[in-house]
């Protein structure tokens, strides 16, 4: 056998070489192990956010440099983006606070505009997805009801859905997928509230789990029903994973299994993997999604792009490792500054494009990143895997056209040998300090004895 390996260097290089694997003689140090004939869960896709942000600046953009960043998101032959976020209503990464319909008197929803989602959003996702050649699936997922439909009448600093209101949203929510529906785009699933335990400064609204266990069941699911959208997925909690088994606890009974396809988790609170693997163990049936995950610049230093971008796919190797079936980077794209963002709660993203200059600068987590999409193929299989050290992250997985495939990353300060062994075969390698591989394994060569 041999491997294809591509290894990011702390300089930023890439490197790729030819290895040959070796007789396995009971090799007992730095192993690190694959098991093709232990398998988990089936990976949907990688994807990204696209917010109204992220299609303001992608609007600023040369041609050349909108096809630069589309092509590596979306061709076949680089990252291949499935899947994509779209917040219904303002985000704190819009260029503005909005509302499709902020008029109380409207029960029926006559005066819902959808013209903010067509300024800057809708011309990005038909670009994205011209560039994939294909229809994306789209995640929809609301940060706030409108104002009036709130206890405390505003759309940031938390709040709650107001009882009366309940049928209403449960309507405005559904119009969001009609007006997508009509021009053709395809919304696989929807989150019942972006971050409900959430008071923030930006678009909030706080849900209980009582809250949203009774507006999933008893408003928002029938009235997907009553449109003929009743093949929504819909997710819960979406918010960070420490309390993610929780929520699933507290929701999941006999009335709300079946409506309930899965959680949604961001990465903000930490690791919290074991989070990840109570809930598979409890619900094999429910899927498990990343659904945002990015640097805020307040509490990370935009200039430790390096450390920063090991945070990530730290996170990303984990959550792979514990289950997670699908993920969403959050803004695709942002300015230098890391937004527009109408709270300035600036953050990086994998592509910042700077006005003043014209530059459009590519971030050290989008190649960390593609270290995962480029090789782990939708469809793919995990593979059991162990290793031999914390210090290192390492998984595992086979693409549906039978190659296995895994993803090394060192972030310490130090290289590390390591032996991946697998079918009785050993290929041994040095992982730079502050690197991160791929490798495509080619079963086919006879083993190199020497």
């Amino acid at each position: 056998m041999k491997a294809d390996l591509y290894t990011t260097k702390e300089n930023g290089q890439l490197e790729n070489k030819i290895l040959l694997f070796r007789k396995d003689n009971s090799e007992e140090n730095q192993v690190l192990n694959i098991y093709g004939d232990v398998a988990y869960q089936t990976l949907e896709s990688f994807g990204g956010a696209i917010t109204d942000a992220a299609g303001y600046v992608f609007s600023l953009m040369s041609p050349e440099q909108q096809d630069q960043m589309l092509e590596k998101y979306f061709a076949e032959d680089e990252m291949h983006y499935e899947r994509i976020r779209i917040h219904m209503d303002s985000c704190d990464f819009s260029t503005r606070m909005y509302e499709a319909d902020p008029d109380p008197d409207d029960e029926n929803l006559e005066k819902f505009s959808f013209a903010e989602t067509e300024r800057y959003i809708l011309p990005l996702l038909e670009a994205a997805e011209k560039k994939a050649g294909k229809k994306l699936k789209i995640m929809l997922s609301a940060w706030s009801p409108p104002a009036y439909m709130k206890t405390n009448g505003k759309r940031k600093k938390g709040g709650s859905l107001k009882p009366e209101y309940r049928e209403r949203w449960a309507e405005y929510l559904c119009r969001y997928i009609s007006e997508f529906k009509k021009r053709g785009f395809c919304v696989e699933r929807m989150s019942v509230q972006n971050e409900p335990k959430a008071v923030q400064e930006w678009d909030s609204c706080v849900y209980t789990a009582q809250d949203e266990k009774m507006f999933l069941r008893d408003y928002l699911a029938p009235a997907l029903k009553r449109h003929g959208y009743d093949d929504i997925e819909l997710f819960i909690w979406d918010h960070n994973k420490e309390r993610l088994y929780d929520r699933a606890a507290e929701i999941l009974d006999d009335t709300t299994e079946d409506l309930v396809a899965g959680l949604a988790f961001h990465w903000y609170s930490g690791d919290h993997f074991e989070a990840l693997d109570l809930v598979r163990q409890k619900y094999p049936d429910k899927k498990l999604i990343l659904s945002e995950s990015c640097l805020e610049f307040g509490k990370y230093g935009r200039d430790a792009e390096l450390e920063n971008a090991g945070r990530l796919a730290h996170d990303m190797a984990g959550n792979l490792n514990s289950g997670m079936c699908a993920f969403y980077d959050w803004n695709i794209l942002l300015d230098y500054q890391g937004g527009p963002n109408h709270t300035e709660n600036y953050c990086d993203a994998p592509y910042l494009y700077d006005a003043e200059t014209g530059i459009l600068h590519e971030r050290k987590c989008l190649r960390y990143y593609w270290h995962f999409a480029h090789f782990i193929k939708p469809g793919a299989v995990r593979l059991a895997v162990t290793r031999y050290t914390d210090k290192l992250d390492f998984t595992a997985w086979k693409n549906s056209d039978g190659n296995i495939v895994f993803v090394l990353l060192n972030r310490t300060d130090e290289g590390l040998e390591c032996n991946v062994r697998i079918a009785g075969e050993l290929l041994r390698l040095t992982m730079p300090a502050h690197s991160i591989a791929s490798a495509i394994i080619d079963e086919g060569d006879k083993t190199n004895d020497k």
